[in-house]
C-alpha cells in the first residue's frame, strides 16, 4: 500500500470511537437530577461538540504523525494514499463554528425557555433567535470576505547565472554555493527591491476558520493566560487553607444556622426574579441580580461542601475525614504537576515565540526526543500540552466568572451539572479549541513543520489582510504571558487567604 499508514488509519477510528463513549460518560455523571430523561436534544449536542472539540485537538498529533508516513517521499505532493488532513481540519472546523454561532445558541434558548409555552413555541422562539443570528454573521461574513478577504505574501525574485554542471562537488563552509570562490548564493545577493507583495483570495472556508479562531484567541489570551497560573496554583492554595481538624458539634450548628439563613434569602431573591420575568421585566438591572443570585449560589453551595467536610457525619465519619485528607493531599500533589507544565509552558512561549531569533526549540525538542524514545510518546506529550491550555481556559473562566459581574459563571459539578452550563462550557471549549490549535501549532512549529495544520494557520492566517498583524506583533502571546503574571502575583497576594463570609444578600433596586 506504499506510504499508506494503515496503523494510523486504525488509531484515529479507535481514539474517536473512544471519545465519543468518554464524552457519554461524562454527560451521564456530570448531568443535574432533573435532566434526566428528558432534554435528549441538548445532550446530543453536548456529546457532539465535546467530541468535536476532542478530535479537533486530537487531530494535530494525528498531522503529524501522518506527515511521517510519508518520510520517504520525495516531497508530501508525491504521496497520495496519507489521511486528506487539510481537507479534514477545515470540515472540523467548519463544523465547530456552526455549533458555536448556530447549534449551541438555539440549543440554550430552547432549554431556558419558558416551562410554561409549549414546545412548539419554544422551538418558534429558540428558532427566531437563531435565524437572526445566522442573518447577521453571515451579513458579517460576506462583506468581510468580499472586502478583505485576502492573503498578502511576501515574495521575493530570485535569479542567477548559469554554471557548468560539475565533474565534482567541493562544497563547504567557505565555499556553499557552486561557482568558482562563490561564498554566498544569489538568493542572498539579491536586491532588496526585488521584494514584492503577492496577493490572492483565500478559500471562503479558510476564511471563516480565520475569522473564529480570532474571536477564540481573544478569549483564549484572556481565559487560559488567567487559567494557566490559577489552575496549578488554586490547587495548591486549596491545600493551604484546607480544614486543619474536625470542628465540634456546636460550631456545625452556629455555621449551619448561617448557610440555611442564606439559603432562605437566596430563595425569597429568586422567587422575586422569577415573578419579574414572569411580568416581562429583563433588562440590564433583572440580568445583574441573577448573575449576582447564581455567583451567591455557587459560594454557598460550596461552603456547604466545605461545612460537610469539616464535620463529617454516619458511621463512617472516620473514613470521611481520612479520604477528605487524602483528597486535599491529590490536590497538591496535582497542582505541583501543574505549576511543573504551567511554568514550562510560560517559559516556551517566551524563550521560542517572544524572542527574536529564539533561544532554543525547548519543547519542541523534548517532543523529539520522546518520540525517539517510542514513536507515540512525544505525540502523546504534545497532545496532553493542548489539552492542558483547554483545562486552563475553563479554570480561568471559572475564576473571572466568580470575580466579574458581567461574566456569566457556569461552574461544572459531578451530578449537578445543568445543561445550559454544559452548553456554555461546550461553545467556550469549542471556540478555544480553534486557537488552541493555532497557538500550538505555532508554539511547537518546529515539531509540526510541513503539517496541514501549519499550511492553514501558519501561512494563510498570518498572511490574511488586516489580521496578520496581530500574529506579527504576537499580540496575543504577550497578552498571554502577562495575565499569567498577574494572576500569580495575585494569588501570591491573596490565594492564602479564606474567602469572608459575605454579609445579608439582597438584590440591587
Amino acid at each position: 500500500m506504499g506510504d499508506f499508514n494503515l496503523a494510523l488509519l486504525i488509531v484515529a477510528i479507535v481514539v474517536c470511537v473512544i471519545v465519543f463513549l468518554v464524552n457519554v460518560y461524562l454527560l451521564v455523571n456530570y448531568q443535574h437530577p432533573d435532566d434526566k430523561n428528558q432534554a435528549y436534544f441538548p445532550k446530543f449536542v453536548v456529546v457532539f461538540g465535546l467530541s468535536v472539540a476532542a478530535i479537533s485537538i486530537l487531530m494535530l498529533p494525528a498531522d503529524v504523525a501522518n506527515r511521517q508516513a510519508c518520510r520517504h517521499a520525495i516531497y508530501n505532493g508525491a504521496c497520495n494514499l496519507t489521511l486528506p488532513m487539510k481537507t479534514l481540519w477545515l470540515v472540523v472546523y467548519i463544523v465547530d463554528a456552526v455549533l458555536v454561532f448556530f447549534v449551541i445558541p438555539f440549543a440554550m434558548f430552547y432549554y431556558e425557555g419558558d416551562q410554561d409555552k409549549s414546545i412548539g413555541k419554544r422551538i418558534r422562539s429558540a428558532l427566531l433567535w437563531m435565524v437572526t443570528t445566522a442573518i447577521v454573521c453571515a451579513l458579517i461574513l460576506g462583506i468581510l470576505y468580499g472586502l478583505v478577504g485576502k492573503v498578502d505574501f511576501t515574495v521575493r525574485h530570485l535569479s542567477s547565472s548559469t554554471t557548468s554542471f560539475p565533474s565534482s562537488w567541493s562544497l563547504s563552509n567557505s565555499q556553499q554555493c557552486l561557482g568558482n570562490g562563490a561564498r554566498q548564493c544569489s538568493a542572498y545577493l539579491a536586491n532588496p527591491s526585488s521584494e514584492k507583495t503577492w496577493t490572492m483570495r483565500t478559500t471562503f472556508p479558510e476564511y471563516v476558520v480565520a475569522l473564529a479562531t480570532i474571536v477564540g484567541s481573544v478569549l483564549f489570551a484572556i481565559f487560559g493566560g488567567v487559567g494557566i497560573a490559577c489552575l496549578p496554583l488554586g490547587l495548591i492554595f486549596s491545600f493551604i487553607r484546607r480544614p486543619k481538624a474536625v470542628i465540634t458539634r456546636s460550631q456545625y450548628i452556629k455555621e449551619a444556622t448561617e448557610l440555611g439563613k442564606k439559603a432562605r434569602e437566596l430563595k425569597k431573591a429568586a422567587e422575586s426574579l422569577h415573578q419579574e420575568e414572569r411580568s416581562g421585566a429583563k433588562g440590564r438591572k433583572f440580568r445583574k441580580n441573577v448573575k449576582s443570585v447564581e455567583k451567591e449560589l455557587f459560594q454557598l453551595e460550596e461552603d456547604v461542601k466545605l461545612l460537610e467536610e469539616m464535620y463529617p457525619q454516619g458511621e463512617q465519619a472516620e473514613t470521611t475525614w481520612a479520604l477528605t485528607v487524602l483528597g486535599y493531599l491529590g490536590k497538591l500533589v496535582l497542582g505541583i504537576l501543574g505549576l511543573i507544565v504551567s511554568v514550562a509552558w510560560v517559559a516556551h512561549i517566551i524563550i521560542y515565540l517572544l524572542i527574536d531569533p529564539p533561544l532554543s526549540s525547548f519543547l519542541n525538542e523534548v517532543f523529539i526526543k520522546l518520540d525517539s524514545i517510542w514513536g507515540l510518546l512525544g505525540t502523546a506529550a504534545f497532545a496532553f500540552f493542548c489539552f492542558y491550555l483547554l483545562l486552563a481556559v475553563i479554570a480561568g473562566a471559572t475564576m473571572l466568572g466568580l470575580r466579574l459581574v458581567f461574566i456569566t459563571i457556569h461552574p461544572m459539578k459531578w451530578g449537578a451539572t445543568l445543561m445550559n452550563s454544559f452548553l456554555f462550557n461546550v461553545g467556550l471549549i469549542l471556540l478555544c479549541s480553534i486557537s488552541v490549535i493555532q497557538f500550538c501549532a505555532t508554539a511547537f512549529a518546529y515539531y509540526a513543520q510541513a503539517t496541514a495544520a501549519q499550511e492553514i494557520f501558519g501561512h494563510t492566517l498570518e498572511s490574511l489582510r488586516g489580521i496578520k498583524y496581530l500574529y506579527k506583533y504576537n499580540v496575543f502571546q504577550i497578552a498571554f504571558v502577562v495575565l499569567a503574571g498577574l494572576t500569580f502575583v495575585y494569588y501570591l497576594i491573596f490565594g492564602w487567604r479564606r474567602r469572608k463570609p459575605s454579609g445579608r444578600f439582597q438584590l440591587s433596586s
